[in-house]
Formats: structure tokens, sequence, C-alpha cells
């Protein structure tokens, strides 16, 4: 009787340190694959900041909340079940479907640069409630819809890091991944569209230093917002045609990539720059491939069937 004791606490000590090393295993996984997705990390939280910018002071850690949870519910209830789903039975199709979030993030880039560039805008509102409600709720959706590829993007890029872990184990990997990016960009998101209310709670102080770096802030938040405004924009071009051009390299046309990939080993190396350098070329020639392919849908949408109109 003892020894059979003995030997099922042993068992069961076994068992708990094989669920333990899982779990180190599981976070070591989320960990590197959310280090690999750093890149298009950065690219979501320059471009969210965006769509809050006019919205009234009290209403945009709101409408951010609601863009984080769209984002939540694009990576745990559609990306990941069909992340999960497509790379057990259909991989063939990640990179297709990848393409074409990629050429959407391209169009709206390219939209918003023609906007910047022929001053056309969407026709203002009158009524000043429906404004509101018509804005919060376009803006919401616009911003969910940029992010379900961008998170798309991050959550494919956290499954090719861990391809070689088991199914479940791959589940509970992205969801970790799901959590903490989602947490850590719109939480950065919130800090900035709220800096210049800081700035204002610092120029309240009494102490002169602190007063006066409120007073900074507040003067510099317009100037930081438009900065992110266009940095949003160029990120949309830039990892839209980034995806584009990994799409076609991973289908077999490895023209464009290996194009890139020339320039970039011709600049590798130029001392204490190459690096810079090389991530220049490569930042340069997404951003462009991004533009043209942007260009070509924002003609096919836009201009194609008003000429047809007329």
């Amino acid at each position: 009787m003892a020894v059979g004791l003995v030997a099922l606490l042993d068992d069961i000590a076994a068992f708990a340190k094989l669920a333990a090393a899982s779990v180190d295993d599981i976070g070591a996984a989320a960990g590197r694959a959310s280090v690999k997705a750093t890149g298009v990390v950065i690219d979501d939280t320059a471009v969210t900041p965006q769509y809050v910018a006019g919205l009234a002071a009290k209403r945009e850690l709101p409408v951010i909340k609601r863009i984080a949870m769209g984002s939540l519910r694009n990576k745990l209830l559609f990306i990941l079940p069909a992340a999960l789903l497509l790379s057990e039975f259909l991989p063939v199709l990640l990179t297709p479907l990848l393409m074409v979030g990629g050429a959407y993030l391209a169009f709206e880039g390219a939209e918003k640069l023609w906007e910047m560039v022929s001053g056309k805008h969407a026709e203002a509102v009158d009524d000043a409630a429906a404004k509101k409600a018509v804005d919060e709720d376009s803006v919401v959706s616009s911003a969910v819809r940029t992010d379900f590829i961008l998170s798309a993007e991050i959550m494919v890029i956290a499954l090719n890091e861990v391809a070689t872990e088991g199914f479940w184990a791959r589940a509970i990997i992205l969801v970790v991944v799901a959590l903490l990016i989602t947490a850590v960009v719109y939480g950065i998101v919130g800090l900035i569209v709220k800096m210049d209310d800081i700035g204002l709670h610092l120029a309240g102080r009494e102490t002169g230093w602190v007063k006066s770096f409120g007073h900074g802030l507040v003067k510099a938040m317009p100037r930081v917002m438009a900065v992110i405004s266009i940095v949003g924009t160029v990120a949309m071009l830039w990892v839209g045609g980034h995806i584009l051009l990994q799409g076609t390299y991973d289908l077999g046309w490895h023209a464009p990539y290996d194009l890139l990939h020339v320039l970039e080993d011709a600049v590798h190396g130029v001392p204490a720059v190459g690096g810079f350098l090389v991530w220049l070329v490569d930042t340069l020639g997404s951003a462009i491939v991004g533009v043209v392919a942007g260009a070509v849908v924002v003609t096919v949408v836009h201009f194609i069937p008003r000429k047809n109109k007329h």
C-alpha cells in the first residue's frame, strides 16, 4: 500500500515537472514569437493614434478602448482559429491571404497620401451630434479593419516562429502573444494621445521645472501627433509593400526581392552606418512597392468606376 502511494506521488511529481517545463517552454516560445513580430507592432503603434486625431479629448480613451477590444476580437476569434486551421490543413493559402491584406494596407496608405496631396477629404456632417456619432463609428471601423491586417501579420509571424510546436501549444502561444501585444500597443497608444492632458496636469504644479516641462509637453503634442499621423501613413505603405514583396518571393517570383537584397548588400559594408543603411534600403524599397500597389488599387476603386459612370 505504502509502495503504491509512493509510486503514485512520484508519478504526480514527474507530471508536475513536465507541466512546469511545458509552461516554461510555452512562455519562452511566446517571448520569441513576440520579439519576431516587433517590427509590425511598432507599425501598429504608429498607425493607431492618427485615428483619434480631431476627437474630443474625453472621447479619446473610450474610442481607443473600442479599437483595442476590436483588435483583441480580431486576433482571438478570427485570425487565431483561421491561422491554426490553415497552418494545419492548407498552409499554401497563408501567403496569398497575407498578400491580400498587404494590398489593403497599401491601399489605405496610398489613399491617405492622396488626400494629403490633393487636399480632398470626406464631406462634413452638418449636425454636430450626428457628426460625433458618425465620426466615432467610422473611426473605430476603419481602425479595426486596418488592425485586422496588422494583427494577421503579427500572428502569422508568431506562428512561423513556433511552427514546430504541437497544435495546442501553438494555440496557447498565439493567445499569449495576442493578449500581450494588444495590451502593449494600445497601452502605448493611450499614453500618446493623453500626453497633452498629462502636460496640462504638470503645468499646474508649483515646481518651476515641472511646470515648464508641462507647458512644453502641451505645446509639442500637436506637432507630435502630426508626425505620428505621417509615420502611420508611411508605416501602412511600408508594411503593405513588405508583405507583397515577401509574398511574391514565397510564391516563386524572386526578382523584386532579389533586387532589394542586391541594394542591401551594396550598402552593408559601409563603416559605422552599414546596418542602418540596410534597414533604410529595405524600408524605402518596401514603401515604394506599397505606394505603387496602393496607387493601382486607389485608381481602380475611386477613379475607374467614376469614369465609367460619366
